[in-house]
């Protein structure tokens, strides 16, 4: 047995003393001991010689993880050639010897800028050798002390030092400050596990404020830090006080511990007793050899009352589900109500009532899982790693319920998986398309027949843990209710978080805590979402992607991902930077990815049927193979070709699935001055027609019109593709352009879009959109974009690719609209003008 665990010491506290086996104070201190090899002694390293120590030179012990204070005994062990040298000198050297803190534990050898410069004073009492040939060397600390400078030739460190007497200082201050550490000193003592029953009478009987700082400082588990900063604190006063502090703060944590611990014992007690006993008397049966498992009903419920105490429920809840069981256990097997009960008590056992996933939020490691798996989309990353940065550092808090807004194939439902895998969460899904009945939201009442519970239990229920990730995909495409309710006002409740801490699904009549499910919303429109629930969620808008960023993406992404799917690999089959370009820019014309994808899936299914019929590999796709494997191309430039006649112009619209261009085409016949308009347009639209017209009249002086032009012609304004709705205004200064275009007889720009809304004053009005509809000119080939000068504030929002891309003509008034496309000036006609000519 080692000789530390048998002998007993005595703990100096101030002029008293009391009992205190060493082995308490070597646990308090086993942090950072040195071990000695096996079959050395103290001095088995044979130490060189060294001549004696002046008085006011002490050997110096660096200690790792170990603040020793005066009045204090601990052993320590050795295993530095210098510690075991320095502490062979104190022997020789009536046993004084100086220990001082190293400022980094992991230091083998330091020296004298690795250690602080105030130690303790110790008398080395004896050393000790154990059976397996560890060596100890037991200190009792004396009084503290500073280096004054450290001392070269010897073997060990050597320091001069000064040596740091307590000052007698006495009044009213200390002797309250002694009477409030005493109390303090007693209760912690109180709350300390597995402390001598005399340690409390010790506290009491100190009499010198000194050492009993050192005595409550030494009872302390604190970090070395602060027993280094109160071994150093001169001033008794400032260190009574840094003492009362520091005991404060730990008697608050012990005792919000020991309540913690009663509480939790009272709560898991009732639950667990059941079950402890059922498991004893199993153990009694099978003992006996008379444990058979039951069958039929009983087995059943036997089952069921296991898992339902395994499920970690609220009280209230579990003993609901006791009640149910109960019922359960006196109902016939063949009542028509056996059935739906038990299932109910099934699914009530299986839910993750207090089953959480531990959060691995780590920023880093996020911002690489989402630079890897998703390429551009910085301002949605960004938001993204602020969001988790807020959970982590605020764990207990509410977020902000995320809702990712764009067109298809921008990478909204992956992002809701990387934030996962970036959390270490579960992962749950729900599809809120077509979801037309509030049941499907918050389930079914347990009467009727085949019910069960919402799609949000059941997400959760699958995931297995009450802290998911919830993806609601879709959730503008919600159903409008009727008869079934409406879904979009029981997702108000799931999704605000003061309310959904206590969420009741009509299947289970219980609350349920989805407070920590991380809810993450997709949309592609924000039109058709109610404003309630629109009012709940942090909108994050997805931009479409430029053919530069597409051609990255399937670099990194795509054409792996459709190797894979069609068994192939990358040295039987390679795709060109060129043909990559041409499937961006003439077989497909989207905002996403997904088309694209397709494309570059039909193209390598092309090549496996080659190599599957025997080819040999590998085989290279170039730009001019593609027309003989996907046909001619889909899409092409037709900007120039319908802008080269007058009275066409080229506009900029927003759709759920992202930009797009339209042309305005407009029309002169002789007839009666009527204004005609076809091509499916809405109201509004119209109403932006019969503005621009209104205002190309004004202007007709300053173009050259002759006033009894309009009364004597139709003018006939289309927009192509007629069987597709249009609405909105932000067409007028298109349809503005095209009617002064048609009059003056001056074709528009062919590489020149344009949008915005059109006051009768000539003034051009902010619209929507405009990020998604520079993407859509960047695609169709336009060079020159004219935007209302009110949305210049959304500059920073496009694409510094769009931006170096595009000339951006902001817009004033019409009349720079038709100075940039027409090389027009046209000035409104005056109140007086008009009264003159009437």
């Amino acid at each position: 047995m080692c000789p530390l665990k048998a002998w007993n010491g005595a703990c100096v506290l101030g002029s008293k003393l009391t009992m205190k086996t060493l082995s308490d104070t070597a646990h308090d201190a086993s942090l950072g001991f040195d071990i000695v090899k096996p079959g050395e002694g103290l001095s088995g390293r044979n130490a060189p010689a060294a001549h004696p120590l002046p008085r006011d030179v002490l050997a110096i012990i660096p200690l790792r993880q170990l603040v020793l204070f005066p009045g204090t005994i601990a052993p320590i062990s050795l295993i530095r050639t210098a510690s075991i040298a320095a502490a062979n000198a104190a022997l020789e050297n009536e046993g004084r010897i100086g220990l001082l803190l190293q400022h980094d534990p992991e230091t083998d050898e330091p020296g004298p800028n690795d250690v602080y410069h105030t130690g303790t004073i110790a008398n080395v009492l004896r050393h000790m050798t154990a059976e397996d040939g560890t060596s100890y060397v037991v200190c009792q600390g004396l009084q503290r002390f500073r280096v004054l400078e450290f001392i070269d030739g010897y073997p060990f460190a050597a320091a001069r030092v000064q040596e740091l007497a307590d000052a007698d200082e006495e009044g009213a201050e200390i002797e309250a400050r002694m009477l409030q550490l005493k109390e303090r000193a007693v209760q912690i003592i109180e709350l300390l596990p597995e402390v001598p029953d005399d340690l409390s009478g010790a506290a009491e009987d100190i009499e010198s404020p000194g050492a009993l700082c050192d005595f409550v400082a030494g009872l302390m588990e604190l970090p070395l830090d602060q027993k280094q900063r109160i071994l150093e604190t001169a001033d008794l006063k400032g260190r009574i006080d840094l003492v009362l502090g520091l005991v404060s703060r730990r008697i608050e944590v012990l005792r919000l511990s020991h309540e913690i611990s009663e509480q939790t014992k009272e709560r898991i007690e009732d639950h667990q007793r059941a079950y402890l006993l059922r498991e004893q008397m199993k153990t009694i049966q099978d003992e006996l050899g008379e444990l058979n498992q039951p069958e039929g009903p009983q087995g059943l419920v036997q089952e069921l009352d296991e898992a339902l105490v395994r499920a970690g429920m609220p009280e209230e809840v579990h003993a609901h589900a006791k009640k149910e069981l109960a019922r359960l256990e006196r109902m016939p097997e063949a009542s028509a109500e056996y059935s739906m009960l038990s299932g109910y008590l099934e699914t009530m056992a299986d839910l993750p009532w207090s089953r959480l996933t531990e959060d691995r939020i780590d920023i880093g490691e996020a911002r690489r899982i989402l630079d890897d798996e998703h390429f551009g989309l910085q301002i949605v990353k960004r938001r993204i790693l602020e969001h988790l940065a807020v959970r982590k550092l605020n764990p207990s808090g509410t977020s902000p319920i995320l809702c990712f807004v764009g067109p298809p194939g921008v990478g909204k439902t992956s992002l809701g998986q990387s934030i996962a895998r970036a959390t270490g969460r579960k992962f749950a899904r729900v599809s809120m398309g077509g979801v037309h009945d509030e049941a499907e939201v918050r389930g079914h009442r347990r009467t009727y027949v085949g019910a069960m519970p919402g799609n949000i239990v059941q997400a959760v229920r699958k995931a297995g843990a009450r802290n998911c990730v919830l993806m609601l995909d879709e959730i503008d495409k919600l159903g409008s209710g009727g008869h079934g309710g409406d879904p979009a006002a029981a997702l108000l409740e799931v999704l605000d978080p003061a309310q959904n801490a206590s969420f009741r699904d009509n299947y289970l009549n219980q609350p349920f805590d989805l407070s920590q499910v991380m809810f993450i919303c997709t949309a592609n429109m924000l039109d058709s979402i109610p404003g309630p629930l629109l009012d709940r969620m942090e909108v994050i808008r997805l931009p479409g992607y430029t053919d530069e960023e597409k051609l990255e993406i399937a670099r990194r992404y795509l054409i792996a991902r459709q190797l894979e799917a069609a068994g192939l690999n990358e040295k039987q089959c390679t795709l060109s930077d060129a043909a990559l370009a041409v499937l961006v820019h003439d077989y497909t014309r989207e905002a996403g990815v997904r088309n694209l994808e397709r494309e570059i899936g039909n193209v390598l299914r092309h090549t496996a049927v080659q190599i599957a019929e025997g080819a040999s590999g590998p085989i290279h796709i170039d730009a001019p193979d593609l027309e003989a494997i996907l046909g001619p191309r889909k899409f092409e430039s037709e900007v120039a070709l319908r802008t080269s006649v007058c009275g066409v112009a080229t506009g900029l619209a927003w759709t759920p699935v992202g930009g797009d261009i339209l042309f305005i085409e407009a029309s002169l016949t002789p007839g009666s001055g009527k204004l005609i308009l076809t091509g499916q347009l809405g109201d509004i639209m119209k109403e932006s027609a019969q503005a621009a017209l209104t205002l190309v009249k004004s202007q007709a002086p300053s173009l050259g019109l002759a006033p009894a032009l309009f009364d004597r012609h139709d003018i006939h304004v289309h927009v192509p593709a007629g069987a597709m709705p249009k609405d909105g205004p932000s067409a007028g200064v298109a349809i503005h352009v095209a009617l002064a275009s048609l009059l003056t007889e001056k074709p528009v720009r062919h590489d020149c879009a344009m949008t915005g809304e059109i006051s009768l004053r000539g003034l051009v009005l902010p619209v929507g959109g405009v990020k998604e509809k520079v993407l859509a000119a960047l695609r169709a080939g336009i060079k020159t974009v004219l935007l209302p000068a009110r949305n210049r504030k959304e500059l920073d929002d496009i694409p510094q690719q769009a931006r170096d891309a595009l000339q951006l003509v902001w817009l004033e008034t019409t009349q720079e609209a038709l100075r940039a496309t027409l090389g027009l000036e046209a000035k409104l006609e005056s109140c007086r003008d008009r009264r003159d000519q009437a």
